[in-house]
């Protein structure tokens, strides 16, 4: 398993072809040898594999919106094949689909379309999944029923183990529940503050077990975790990737 980042981290600064530009050489310098592409600004698909390129890092996985995905298929599959890049993933469940368990159904089928259409062009589709998929409908969590209702063979995941905790289960334990269908994961850590305020941390600055985390991805064969935190508080968002890279590193991870 290698170390990415999710560039959704570093969203404020990616809204120029300069500042994609020098972010992408930040994060290399870092140690990171690839990307998640998420939050970037306007750009053309060959002139940001240009800028990945040059920075020296590959594309490992992607979040695309959902209506790209509905109405625009052919784009989708036509940025992916160009950037090299195989996973697709959703970054959430339109909330259309979030009410009662019927409307975590249908997206599963829908979401099998998906994924058989992206496997048809030999790229494979990946779900991201925040804390509401946790809430329970008929005794079954919205995950659970994603997972038993999507087509195994064209829907992957891509669990994010902070909203996993956030929403009240255990991430090792899920981890291993996608077994054989996970290969990109979200890595981000939780800390409490003294006024019980539950935050994102660097990996390795908050309270989750990642020794154990990693351990269950190793086991199941996960190739890619991508680092990401939604938000960096009073660190400047390129100081807490290189944290979290660092902290990783020392527990044997490699970029």
């Amino acid at each position: 398993m290698k170390i990415a980042t999710q560039l959704y981290t570093l969203r404020s600064f990616l809204q120029t072809p300069e500042t994609i530009s020098e972010s992408l050489k930040k994060v290399k310098q870092m140690g990171y040898n690839s990307v998640q592409a998420s939050g970037v600004g306007p750009i053309g698909i060959h002139e940001f594999k240009a800028l990945t390129d040059q920075a020296g890092l590959t594309i490992c996985a992607t979040h695309i919106g959902y209506n790209d995905l509905l109405h625009d298929m052919d784009s989708v599959i036509e940025k992916h094949l160009a950037w090299d890049c195989k996973y697709v993933g959703l970054g959430g469940l339109p909330t259309e689909f979030r009410e009662n368990r019927q409307g975590y159904a249908t997206f599963a089928t829908q979401a099998s379309e998906f994924g058989r259409q992206l496997k048809s062009a030999g790229l494979q589709f990946i779900y991201h999944n925040h804390d509401f998929e946790f809430a329970k409908y008929d005794g079954k969590t919205g995950m659970d029923i994603l997972l038993e209702e999507s087509d195994p063979q064209a829907v992957d995941f891509e669990l994010d183990v902070y909203w996993v905790q956030a929403g009240g289960a255990d991430p090792i334990e899920w981890i291993r529940k996608v077994d054989g269908r996970m290969k990109v994961v979200h890595f981000k850590d939780m800390m409490i503050t003294h006024d019980r305020k539950q935050r994102f941390a660097e990996i390795g600055e908050g309270n989750m077990n990642f020794k154990g985390i990693i351990q269950a991805c190793e086991e199941i064969g996960v190739e890619w975790a991508a680092v990401e935190q939604d938000d960096c508080y009073d660190r400047n968002p390129f100081e807490s990737l290189e944290i979290s890279y660092n902290n990783l590193a020392k527990l044997g991870m490699k970029g």
